[in-house]
């Protein structure tokens, strides 16, 4: 695909639609509850039916093909994760807590809102897309959320039911990951299994199964299952506009250290590894493209919920999703040239 064509088809749209999720928030014709109303359709419905049938059109070959996208994409994504929290505390000196909050943001993708957004226009929506998109999703939402929540414990975090009121702009948002973590008093030693109970889950760890037990996907489904997969991407990015336009955002050495590490460090650890390990073209590209994304809104939510980490982790958000525009093609022009090489 031509710059042009990936701007006009993948880029152009992404930004009218948040941009026009953020004037309407602004106008206050949406706000912040709607957004959260807007994110559990696409957490509960839309983004798993997606996952779901894009998956399980595959075969048990190509499945275990991708055996090596899924270790790199979890040892990748997991490095990054955790570089971005020790790096909190050492270079920013912030609590273990507050760290947890900005690992949560930094150091993942948020491949259930663009995912499909970005990628789908660029290479298709077919098996190997859905996959990759899958796999990286499973990583964020099934390893590094509860990871997170551990090193947060939200168990010993006070409520801040009586305070949220007075944080300016400090408003919930709503992600797929981030649902186990709002409701209170949940141990830390259960947070995988209550990310395994989410749909944006368990439904392609569904799909993955049939493939393996060799169950086919009944064809006189698939349009059902289509009617509600394309209200993903629109929806999750027009909510994205209208969350952030409830935030106060701001500018500094900590928010472009977190923009960096998540557009250009977590892209250029998939690139470099994956090449190193031969990984497919295709599949390369893709999950280049899938950890450049900007950070996953989950983080957000989590730290907004116990008031740690809010206006930076925001602020952060903010700035890597404006930026994402230029980086973008970056890697989807570096990724593809390397992974002919």
């Amino acid at each position: 695909m031509e710059f042009g064509q990936m701007i006009l088809n993948a880029l152009l749209p992404i930004f009218v639609i948040m941009l026009l999720g953020y004037a309407s928030g602004k106008m206050s014709i949406f706000t912040a509850e709607n957004a959260r109303s807007f994110n559990k359709l696409v957490l509960n419905y839309a983004l798993p039916a997606a996952l779901f049938l894009s998956i399980v059109k595959a075969d048990r070959h190509l499945l275990f093909e991708d055996l090596k996208l899924t270790i790199i994409s979890i040892v990748v994504i997991v490095i990054c994760f955790l570089f971005a929290y020790f790096g909190c505390q050492k270079f920013f000196k912030h609590s273990k807590k507050e760290a947890a909050v900005c690992a949560l943001i930094a150091g993942s993708p948020t491949i259930g809102f663009l995912g499909f957004a970005v990628l789908e226009p660029i290479y298709g929506f077919n098996t190997s897309t859905g996959l990759v998109i899958a796999i990286v999703a499973i990583v964020v939402n099934a390893i590094t959320i509860p990871i997170g929540l551990y090193l947060l414990d939200p168990d010993n975090t006070p409520t801040p039911a009586s305070n949220a009121a007075a944080t300016p702009g400090a408003q919930p948002e709503a992600q797929p990951a981030a649902q186990p973590a709002a409701a209170p008093k949940k141990k830390s030693g259960n947070a995988f299994v209550n990310a395994l109970k989410q749909p944006v889950v368990w439904a392609p760890i569904l799909a993955v199964i049939f493939i393996l037990v060799g169950i086919h996907f009944p064809k006189g489904l698939e349009p059902t299952f289509n009617l509600i997969a394309k209200a993903n991407a629109g929806l999750a990015v027009f909510a994205a506009g209208v969350t952030l336009s409830a935030q106060h955002i701001r500018i500094n050495w900590e928010i472009c250290y977190n923009t960096i590490l998540k557009l250009l460090i977590m892209p250029a650890a998939l690139l470099v590894v994956g090449k190193l390990f031969h990984l497919e073209a295709a599949n390369l590209q893709m999950l280049v493209m899938a950890g450049a994304l900007p950070p996953a809104f989950s983080g957000i939510i989590i730290g907004s919920r116990y008031q740690i980490y809010v206006n930076t982790g925001t602020s952060s958000l903010a700035l890597s999703t404006f930026l994402f525009m230029a980086s973008c093609p970056f890697w989807y022009w570096l990724a593809g040239l390397v992974s002919h090489m």
